[in-house]
């Protein structure tokens, strides 16, 4: 078996029992689970959701706290709660474990981007696990990752993991709710998530998780945007994990396994970045892009609209106002990037290279 970088991710209602507490037992089975991966060779990072479950009853809830106050307190206390479980469960299974708490703001930011990428190789390197949870107790608003759902897809595209699996107490997607509908069909395989899987993806029946069925086929989209296959379903027992890895597990498997996948360059330029203005360039400038894979020249600039400088990152669509692609300009828009198509020398110049030009085909991002 071909060693893999996996992503697992435990949502909410995997690690707590019916009252919404964390339940240790859980915890353990999941880190077992996780061990005999490590044992058979395959890095993993796990997202791990469960702060508020371990901190509400130290500070004196009865149950899980409803106010944005009381979970981000929670979660300040419990985060510190769950990995001290599973420091301690880890040790059984001879792993090192570390801690990082992110935040939207960490992968739009650039730097702070790249940090994050050389930190978790350098920890996957020297054989620790990365331990990743939203930082949930200074987060501006409330639940940005959906029970760290999108997270989960977004690392998958930091770590270039080759597999993203979504553990959760439903035992995979459905085409209808199978609470509802004893006769509903599970599906197996699905090659691609399509507006339609988006539409009646419904809600979790959890009453201790954030997100919901939705946010999990949202996040695998993401996922096998960055070139993840994604499994979503449940499991119990050592082998749990590396039966889904084996095709085997009890849930949906989404997209296929060994897609190309993008630099982490060009994934922060075409998901991650703010764009702070937008080029429309000619036809002959998109066929370019799109089919030749060159850069976009001055002379291509029909039209230029924001306020941006050189390193800053803009949209490029064409006539019609079609997104084509995202890159990161080379000069500011004070400087002349309309000139007359009769001045090649001031024409010729690269306003993006190709290096830094990511291109984009019905929202998504295209794989070079």
């Amino acid at each position: 078996m071909r060693k893999k970088t996996i992503v697992v991710k435990i949502g909410s209602s995997s690690l707590t029992n019916a009252t919404g507490a964390l339940d240790v037992a859980k915890l353990h089975d999941h880190t077992t689970a996780i061990g005999m991966l490590r044992r058979a060779g395959h890095q993993i990072v796990l997202i791990s959701s469960g702060a508020v479950a371990a901190g509400y009853s130290l500070l004196g809830y009865p149950s899980r706290p409803v106010t944005v106050q009381g979970k981000q307190a929670a979660a300040s206390i419990g985060q510190v709660e769950l990995m001290r479980h599973y420091s301690e469960a880890f040790q059984h299974e001879n792993i090192t474990v570390s801690q990082l708490l992110l935040t939207r703001e960490n992968f739009s930011h650039s730097q702070q981007y790249r940090n994050a990428h050389q930190t978790l190789q350098e920890l996957l390197k020297r054989g620790v696990l990365p331990i990743i949870n939203e930082n949930d107790s200074v987060a501006i608003d409330e639940l940005t990752f959906g029970d760290n759902d999108m997270l989960s897809a977004l690392v998958s595209g930091l770590v270039h993991a080759q597999m993203t699996i979504l553990l959760t107490d439903i035992n995979g997607l459905y085409d209808c709710p199978p609470h509802l509908f004893p006769e509903a069909k599970k599906y197996q395989f699905l090659p691609a998530v399509t507006d339609e899987l988006l539409k009646a993806a419904g809600k979790s029946s959890s009453n201790v998780g954030t997100g919901g069925m939705r946010s999990k086929v949202e996040a695998a989209k993401a996922a096998m945007a960055f070139g993840s296959q994604v499994f979503i379903g449940s499991g119990s027992g050592a082998e749990k994990l590396l039966d889904i890895i084996e095709g085997k597990g009890d849930g949906t498997y989404i997209g296929f396994q060994g897609n190309s996948q993008a630099t982490t360059k060009k994934q922060w330029i075409a998901v991650h970045s703010v764009p702070k203005g937008t080029l429309i360039v000619d036809e002959g400038a998109a066929e370019a892009i799109l089919s030749k894979g060159r850069s976009l020249l001055r002379a291509g600039v029909l039209q230029m609209s924001g306020a941006f400088s050189a390193g800053d990152v803009v949209d490029v669509r064409n006539p019609s106002g079609q997104l084509i692609a995202r890159g990161i300009a080379s000069m500011h828009s004070q400087q002349e990037v309309v000139q007359e198509k009769s001045n090649a020398s001031d024409t010729t110049a690269p306003l993006i290279h190709r290096n830094n030009l990511v291109t984009i085909q019905q929202g998504e991002m295209i794989h070079e």
